[in-house]
């Protein structure tokens, strides 16, 4: 699994070469942050997961950040964040609404956004205001709720995975 990660993961020479990033060397360049085994990945997976569903561009800081703090896998939870994209960012935040909904007690459904009116363009522009305010609460709920329920299932998800693919390779070994 280890040859097969670092495969397609960068290396650590990539940051000490970077003169943008030479600045955080001493940061970046820890040999944990780089070092490959199942806690590192599954930590690296669960941060990119819930770092994944930070709005906007500040996902993969966020998934950075967490890498540095909970020392795991750099690489891996900055490539684990791009499973939010224009096609499944939409999909992910209804999810979030209709969660977020379920918890506050609000039930399912949508709350639609109000008529565009050109006559009254103040009228509408208090209208959507106070759309915005009525949905940011559930939404802002359901994104933390989902984003921890994404980061552990990857976690366990990626140690089964490690394991599975150990217990093949052990199989495969006793056989030869």
């Amino acid at each position: 699994m280890r040859s097969f990660l670092k495969k397609y993961l960068p290396d650590h020479e990539t940051i000490r070469r970077n003169r943008w990033l030479r600045p955080f060397e001493n940061t970046l360049l820890h040999p944990r942050l780089w070092h490959l085994n199942r806690r590192s990945a599954a930590g690296a997976v669960a941060a990119g997961l819930f770092c994944g569903l930070i709005p906007g561009p500040f996902q993969m800081l966020g998934a950075a950040f967490c890498a540095v703090l909970f020392r795991v896998n750099l690489p891996l939870a900055l490539l684990t964040t791009l499973y939010t994209n224009p096609f499944t960012i939409v999909p992910l935040y209804l999810a979030a609404y209709q969660i977020g909904r379920l918890l506050l007690g609000q039930g399912a459904g949508f709350i639609a956004p109000p008529d565009f009116s050109a006559s009254d363009i103040i009228g509408f522009t208090r209208a959507l205001e106070a759309w915005m305010w009525s949905v940011a609460e559930p939404l802002g709920a359901g994104l933390v709720v989902l984003a921890c329920a994404l980061a552990a299932a990857g976690y366990a998800l990626t140690l089964a995975a490690w394991r599975l693919y150990l217990l093949a390779a052990w199989r495969r070994r006793r056989s030869r």
